[in-house]
């Protein structure tokens, strides 16, 4: 009798580890909404507002991308200047000085996208969207529009 109820708890608990597995294994595997912007984070918009949204997408992330690329390609610029022989640090400062420029042309289509996108909200959509964006800047840098870094595969 005990090797049965031994067996029979035995597989029971395969099975349930099993199930588990198998919801964790497909839960990992859902894809998540790829967040493009901060109004993306926005669960109220209409499908009006949400093709709108696309339209100002369409000038906007292509320009941003240039402008993030640029600042990888000069940060990289600005590492191979630091680590010169001897150091230039002439050129150092010049990269660094562009990097700045960047960061600030960055940092002013942000805003003005901001603006672009807060108009096409009701007030109580605004109040919201205000929400969303003191949380993502409150970690320093522009959230979901900052310079992310490159992940290897």
């Amino acid at each position: 009798m005990v090797p049965e109820t031994f067996i029979l708890g035995f597989c029971a608990a395969l099975i349930a580890v099993a199930a588990l597995l198998l919801v964790s294994y497909i839960r990992s595997r859902r894809k998540t909404p790829k967040i493009k912007g901060y109004l993306d984070l926005m669960s109220d918009l209409s499908d009006e507002q949400r093709l709108k949204v696309q339209v100002i997408r369409q000038t906007f992330l292509p320009k941003v991308e240039r402008i993030r690329q640029h600042l990888c390609e000069l940060r990289l610029a600005l590492a191979k200047a630091l680590f010169s022989e001897p150091t230039d640090r002439a050129e150092a400062q010049s990269i660094s000085q562009e990097i700045l420029r960047c960061q600030s042309e960055l940092e002013q289509e942000v805003i003005e996208h901001i603006i672009e996108e807060k108009e096409l909200l009701s007030s109580k959509q605004q109040k919201r969207f205000f929400e969303i964006i003191v949380e993502q800047f409150s970690h320093g840098g522009l959230g979901v529009h900052d310079v992310r870094p490159r992940r290897k595969p």
